[in-house]
């Protein structure tokens, strides 16, 4: 709420009147102490009693570029936005020299062209001096009337970026300000005419002596007529050069501000196409990294499935050998039993025999299949005999 700007303030230069600060120096002057402690609550009249405190002006000093006073009254006349005549009267005050040049920062940034030519211009006679704090943190001299050149001539002072004005022989050829007198123009005028009243004093007297002595002459006459319309003549001349010098020099004035605003946009030009060649190469930089990311995950799980097909492929390997390996040695033992149980003597007895364990045979089979163990898979053969003890149906 302190740092709000009031709601009856109207906007300047199309913007809230505390943009005119920079965001840094305006986040700078927030956090000062004077800002909150000697600040807080000011109104147009006891802003003035703060303003004939101040001792000195500037910006921001020090490491950590802090505000001086100066400036936090600045902030706080933009944010309660006097009124003009307020204003006025602090360029007005030859009291006090500080809130002069308050009043006058304050009108150059937030007032209209001409308005800043009328009031600002008459303090170019104030010579009084005044410490300026500089960004070191030390003391410097300077001037009423150097202040007031650097407030018109100067685009920066105290760290603030001035608004853009109309140069002063633009608006004399609008007509909206006047030319510029001089206060010292009437004592040069008043020195010329006395200059000239003593010259033609003394040349009365020369002319009265002369025609006193020598008397007057026709010729004479005619040389000192010649003579005067050839100095007259000569003074002409010489005005319409020195007019002629003038209009010369506006042009090439006019030409140089033309030549420095095309500068200043072509640099403004260049400086955007490297920002935007430096965004398009960042770009392109994330693009080609998330490709490369993506790559190596697609490679990663390229692996990982292979990796589980081979698994898989091995595995069945390994249960078909097993396999093969049980009924080969099946069959082998089968061969033996076959040979061993052909002697000539035991024959008929195990003719006999064979007749009556067949049907044994046939049943052990049966309860083997029905109990499952005897599967070709070692691992569900195993997985039977457990669910076997467990009284559980076997797997399939």
């Amino acid at each position: 709420m302190a740092n709000r700007t009031d709601p009856a303030a109207k906007s300047i230069r199309g913007t809230n009147p505390q943009n005119l600060v920079e965001k840094i120096l305006r986040s700078k002057i927030y956090q000062n102490t004077y800002w909150k402690e000697q600040c807080f609550g000011l109104t147009a009249e006891t802003l003035v009693d703060k303003a004939m405190e101040l001792d000195h002006l500037g910006g921001t000093h020090g490491g950590n570029r802090k505000p001086t006073p100066f400036m936090c009254l600045v902030m706080k006349m933009l944010q309660i936005q006097p009124e003009k005549e307020i204003v006025i009267e602090f360029i007005k005050n030859d009291d006090y020299k500080y809130v002069r040049i308050l009043g006058a920062f304050y009108l150059r940034l937030t007032g209209t062209d001409v308005d800043v030519y009328r009031y600002l211009e008459p303090l170019y006679n104030d010579y009084r001096k005044l410490r300026q704090k500089l960004p070191e943190g030390k003391f410097s001299l300077t001037h009423v009337d150097e202040v007031i050149d650097e407030l018109l001539t100067k685009d920066y002072s105290c760290d603030i970026a001035l608004p853009r004005i109309k140069k002063r022989w633009t608006l004399e050829t609008l007509g909206s300000l006047e030319p510029r007198r001089s206060v010292l123009e009437d004592d040069f005028e008043e020195e010329e005419e006395k200059e000239e009243n003593d010259q033609l004093d003394g040349l009365e007297e020369e002319a009265h002596e002369k025609d006193y002595y020598r008397g007057r002459s026709p010729a004479r006459e005619r040389d000192r007529d010649r003579r005067r319309d050839r100095d007259r003549y000569r003074e002409r001349d010489y005005d319409r050069d020195y007019d002629r010098d003038y209009d010369r020099e506006r042009g090439r004035g006019r030409d140089r501000d033309r030549d420095r605003e095309r500068d200043r946009d072509r640099d403004r030009d260049r400086d955007r196409d490297r920002d935007r060649d430096r965004y398009r190469l960042r770009d392109e930089k994330d693009y080609g990294r998330d490709r490369e990311r993506d790559r190596e995950w697609e490679g990663r799980e390229r692996e990982r499935r292979d990796r589980d097909r081979g698994r898989r492929r091995s595995h069945s390997r390994s249960r078909s050998r097993s396999k093969d390996r049980k009924d080969r040695e099946g069959g082998e033992h089968r061969k033996r039993h076959a040979r061993s149980s052909t002697s000539p003597r035991r024959r008929d007895g195990a003719e006999e025999n064979g007749t009556r364990e067949e049907p044994k045979k046939k049943k052990e089979r049966k309860e083997k299949k029905e109990d499952g163990t005897d599967h070709p898979d070692p691992e569900i053969a195993e997985a039977n005999r457990l669910r076997a003890s467990l009284g559980l149906k076997p797997l399939k």
